[in-house]
């Protein structure tokens, strides 16, 4: 398979949410966020856990109050991956989860209020080594430019923006990402591609309210990936009304898709057809929830017949090309044994799974063979 994207990136400033790069040379990431209540430590923190499991770069919580505030401070203390909190109004609470060790400050300054309030939260990031998103959204506006523009518009979500970036520059603030999200695809596409000629910090990218889990990922691979192939963006949420787990496998098939980052299985099968020598459907679904825990990157071919099978596997790690009486597995683009349907896919989970551990000790043995 070739391995390199054609994609040229947007050249953007690198700031770490955590332990994460976002921006400059560093790979996108991926991110989700809690629909747990925050003032139950264990449930949110069993989530996030979860979300790290599947994947996940960075993790947002929203923090309502100052009693979620303390309840954030207790999940940070029990969570390895960053955590960004999701402020707004009360600028008392940024203060706080910035004593409590939180990654990122996701807030609009402009509904933070006084001048003071929104220097104080500056101040508190900067002596915290604590990066900010400025988050806007086609949903909540300022009242003014809903006014002047009657609606919400690229222009608008964009002049919203580069209102809030100018309180930061005011304050020599540069450790800030963007967001300018819309549920409208050619609206938030449109805004992204004018702010990403403006300024050079990270963008992190989304479709709000995208919808369910088929329709909203429909639409949010639709813009982002526009904006992606386009090389803008170094973060992305898939907002989707559904468990969050789901929004870190999506986003990390999209940018799988476009060659962006590596890790999982890549999957290459075929829709099926009555030329199928196994039930490529269920094979597919059993493989793909029996290893979801992988995170090495693989690229692994299941096709039904040796119209395509052949030509797919000699390009992929492992290969199943359905045949009578029995199917031909490649390894390394060779083939390598074959597998009767009565075992087919434990034969091949354990193929997989063998070319991961070899694949993970070559790795390591680099590594070694490199410090």
């Amino acid at each position: 398979m070739h391995s390199h994207s054609p994609i040229k990136r947007r050249v953007s400033r690198k700031i770490h949410v955590g332990n994460v790069a976002v921006g400059g040379d560093a790979p996108i990431s991926v991110q989700s966020m809690t629909n747990t209540d925050t003032n139950d430590v264990a449930a949110t923190v069993a989530q996030i856990k979860r979300l790290e499991g599947a994947g996940a770069d960075i993790v947002r919580v929203s923090v309502p109050d100052m009693d979620a505030a303390e309840a954030f401070g207790r999940i940070k203390q029990q969570s390895n991956i960053p955590l960004v909190a999701d402020i707004h109004f009360d600028y008392k609470i940024a203060l706080r989860v910035a004593e409590l060790g939180v990654d990122c400050l996701r807030i609009n300054p402009g509904n933070i209020g006084r001048e003071d309030r929104v220097r104080a939260v500056v101040s508190a990031a900067r002596d915290n080594g604590i990066p900010i998103r400025i988050g806007v959204n086609a949903g909540s506006l300022e009242k003014d430019l809903q006014k002047k523009y009657g609606e919400p518009t690229p222009a608008a979500l964009v002049e919203s923006a580069m209102r809030h970036i100018d309180h930061l520059d005011r304050l020599d603030f540069q450790d800030f990402k963007v967001s300018v999200k819309a549920s409208d695809v050619f609206m938030a596409v449109a805004a992204y591609r004018d702010l990403a000629a403006r300024i050079e910090q990270p963008l992190h990218l989304g479709i709000t309210e995208a919808g369910g889990l088929r329709s909203g990922t429909v639409k949010s691979s639709i813009g982002l990936g526009m904006l992606l192939m386009d090389g803008i963006g170094d973060t992305i949420r898939v907002s989707l009304a559904a468990d969050p787990v789901e929004e870190i496998k999506v986003g990390f098939d999209m940018l799988k898709s476009l060659k962006l980052r590596a890790k999982g299985i890549n999957f290459i099968a075929c829709p099926s057809c009555s030329r199928q020598n196994f039930d490529v459907i269920k094979t597919m679904n059993e493989l793909e929830t029996r290893l979801e825990d992988v995170m090495t990157p693989l690229n692994v071919s299941v096709i039904g017949c040796v119209v395509n099978g052949p030509g797919e596997a000699k390009e992929t790690d492992v290969g199943l090309t359905g045949g009578s009486p029995a199917n031909l597995v490649y390894l390394d683009g060779k083939p390598a044994s074959k597998l009767t349907n009565d075992t087919l896919v434990d034969d091949l989970e354990r193929l997989i799974r063998d070319k991961v551990a070899e694949k993970e000790a070559r790795e390591a043995d680099t590594i070694i063979r490199q410090s």
